[in-house]
């Protein structure tokens, strides 16, 4: 009787403090080049309840973003697409991760003009807090996908894996998410600093998003602290999503299907191209690739997007 009573009582909660997510504005992108319209496709809906969120992670030297996200969540079909994007994209500006230092919400409106696709809510992920909620989570089990051994006294960062199966802690899935490069080859530095993925910065996004899908599916499954998780989401995540938003997305996602609803993607290009402009070897997205991924994986419309609505900087 009291554990209906209980129940009874935290639904009229949650029905009371729920509120249905608002989308954002279509995007109007500005011509990317003189003489090219890039204005969006008239005559398009937005799916019903499909929202698109943008997560960011902070390089923890600097002030750049060192991991940038973008998901569109379906809570009808329920089916999550999640593309990250190079941190060492080119747009007008440089390089993206660096847009960053303008903020959040102009790292959030320089995508969505470049995508074509509206980005309803951004998270900002502070190091500290996503350390915290794996811990809370009691760690993960994850597949280290290759071997891992940067040390840089200068930040007392030392991060020494080897690929298989292990149990990571919070610190752990830090340093698993952090590893771009390896220490321990021939000879001194630089001379001994190496990828540590054979197919550079896409390998180490394709982990990003494993370690989230990995760390996700864990904290669904012990739905009786969600209200834990939430109080660390709000205490250390930069986000526009408010209180009530968040209890309505945790209704559809405690029912999700991580094994056959998320898919996942990074965005194709070349990582060699240089830009006089800027001085510095920039990755730069291949426009037809980006286009069929985005339409794949985060369109959150009922109609195709076309090139016309993307805004994707093209030096070369």
């Amino acid at each position: 009787m009291v554990i209906s009573a209980l129940i009874v009582t935290l639904f009229c909660v949650y029905k009371l403090l729920a509120k249905e997510p608002e989308m954002a504005a279509e995007p109007t992108p500005e011509p990317a080049q003189p003489g090219t319209s890039a204005e969006p496709t008239t005559g398009r809906q937005r799916k019903p309840y499909t929202y698109t969120f943008l997560l960011v992670a902070k390089d923890q030297v600097g002030s750049n973003a060192d991991t940038m996200i973008v998901c569109t969540y379906d809570t009808v079909a329920q089916t999550v697409g999640m593309v990250s994007i190079p941190r060492d994209t080119l747009v007008e500006s440089g390089k993206l991760n660096a847009v960053y230092q303008q903020g959040i919400e102009v790292l959030r409106d320089t995508i969505s003009d470049m995508l074509g696709i509206p980005i309803d809510f951004y998270v900002g992920v502070n190091m500290d807090g996503f350390k915290e909620l794996v811990d809370e989570l009691g760690g993960i089990e994850f597949n280290v996908p290759v071997h891992m051994a940067y040390d840089d006294p200068t930040q007392d960062l030392h991060i020494h894996y080897e690929p298989g199966l292990q149990h990571l802690d919070g610190q752990d899935v830090l340093n698993v998410a952090r590893c771009r490069k390896n220490s321990d080859g021939p000879g001194t530095y630089p001379n001994n600093i190496y990828s540590a993925y054979p197919d550079n910065d896409i390998g180490r996004t394709r982990t990003q998003q494993q370690l989230i899908g990995t760390i996700l599916k864990k904290a669904l499954s012990n739905p009786q602290k969600i209200n834990r998780y939430i109080e660390i989401f709000l205490e250390y995540v930069n986000t526009n999503l408010e209180f009530g938003e968040m209890l309505w997305f945790a209704e559809p996602a405690l029912g999700f299907d991580f094994e056959n609803g998320m898919t996942s993607a990074t965005l194709t290009g070349d990582g060699n191209t240089y830009y006089p402009g800027w001085g510095q070897y920039c990755y730069q997205l291949y426009p037809e690739e980006t286009l069929e991924t985005v339409n794949q994986l985060i369109n959150p419309y009922d109609q195709d997007l076309t090139l016309e609505d993307m805004n994707i900087f093209q030096y070369q």
